[in-house]
């Protein structure tokens, strides 16, 4: 097993014959020298919430890259964001910036991705064909989190290429030299741009979360300037990039077994557990990486201290030992507590309520509004070339 294995065009269209084949493989199936994956919904879900699991964010890139990647702004960016770092810091981060992203915050934008979902939809009617990625899906979560900033939609679109660089950053095969200098270009353009917008806000303050990213206060600290850029940022790209990657795999899984999309269309109410079912079934994220900081048992194994794992969310949400018939979308299948598609323990997803409220209002939207949406490419669907981000490039449809 190398780390190539997962940027091959097979393991892209479909990486879950390939998941298989890891969790048969056993608990940990070596990549490299001390760097393993485990697919195993029992071991993730066992390690995720482990105290003794932590994030060495460096280390991992740095046996990818070389020593070189320390150097490279994109992995220096991404490391100053709370996503990459242990207790006690990452404490006092996450806390700070669950002030600002909190549920009555989220809660006051239901009626801002109402409104962007109609307003979207309306533009798509009359056409005869349309492309659901460009069109609907990219669009809509970008237009939100950009209310959640406060800067210009206009802005937000002209630096989304630069968003999708910065993600392909977490993807385990390493990029090329020409994609990593497109990458870290794009991390000092973000950075330039959100230092700005922050001097602005600190100019003049309003009721956006970069303001109150600023001004919000834990036990007497407060976020130092790269730590607001970074972790604005990185809400900026997680915002958009990943609900975007959802809705349209939600799309694809629900044409792809009619019968539960007939089901979902007679029954609205079934949105929530939809929305969760499809997020199991083919999630956008699919994996995550941790370090043991000491010796672990799990599964009866032992995983040494300084091991480096990749576990792979989209395989355990497709583990046989924890669902019934995991690769069968069920849309009345009863949500449960062990869904890994936004992580575990302190590290779970901080967007997660505001991705799946998201998700349902687009959903439910789409299929009242669109009752004759088809999608019409299903037979050769482009999926990106990412190992971490599952999506597709375009998404046609019939309205």
């Amino acid at each position: 097993m190398k780390f190539t294995d997962l940027s091959s065009p097979a393991y892209f269209d479909n990486p879950y014959p390939f998941y298989e084949g890891i969790r048969s493989a056993g608990a940990f199936v070596p990549l490299a020298p001390s760097i393993m994956l485990t697919g195993r919904h029992a071991v993730i879900d066992a390690l995720l919430p482990d105290r003794r699991m932590g994030k060495t964010y460096m280390p991992s890139v740095v046996a990818r890259y070389g020593e070189s990647a320390r150097e490279q702004p994109v992995f220096q960016a991404l490391e100053r964001t709370f996503l990459m770092m242990n207790p006690p810091t990452h404490t006092r981060l996450r806390a700070l910036l669950m002030k600002a992203f909190n549920a009555r915050q989220i809660e006051m934008l239901r009626t801002i991705a109402e409104e962007t979902t109609d307003s979207l939809i309306d533009a798509m009617q009359g056409k005869r064909e349309v492309d659901l990625v460009s069109e609907f899906a990219m669009p809509l979560p970008l237009q939100i989190i950009c209310r959640l900033l406060d800067v210009p939609v206009e802005d937000g679109v002209r630096f989304g290429d630069a968003a999708s660089l910065l993600v392909s950053a977490f993807d385990l095969a390493p990029m090329s030299a020409d994609a990593l200098a497109r990458a870290n270009q794009a991390a000092l353009d973000l950075e330039q741009y959100f230092r700005g917008v922050i001097a602005q806000r600190r100019a003049t303050p309003g009721h956006d979360i970069v303001s109150s990213l600023i001004q919000a206060e834990e036990g007497g600290e407060r976020l130092s300037e790269d730590e607001i850029v970074s972790n604005v940022i990185l809400l900026f790209v997680a915002g958009h990039e990943t609900t975007s990657n959802m809705l349209g795999n939600a799309l694809i899984a629900l044409h792809r077994h009619p019968a539960q999309l007939e089901r979902l269309r007679g029954d609205p109410s079934l949105v929530s557990k939809a929305v969760a079912e499809c997020a199991r079934y083919d999630t956008a994220v699919q994996m995550v990486v941790r370090t043991a900081f000491d010796d672990i048992e799990v599964e009866g194994q032992t995983l040494p201290r300084g091991s480096i794992v990749f576990m792979l969310l989209g395989s355990a949400n497709r583990d046989p030992e924890r669902f019934d018939a995991p690769d069968t979308l069920d849309i009345g299948r009863e949500p449960s507590g062990h869904l890994l598609t936004f992580g575990a323990g302190i590290h779970y997803c901080l967007g997660a309520r505001l991705a799946m409220m998201e998700l349902e209002i687009a959903l439910h939207k789409l299929l009242t509004r669109l009752p004759q949406l088809r999608l019409t490419n299903l037979d050769a669907l482009q999926w990106r070339r990412r190992n971490n981000l599952r999506g597709v490039e375009t998404l046609l449809a019939a309205l």
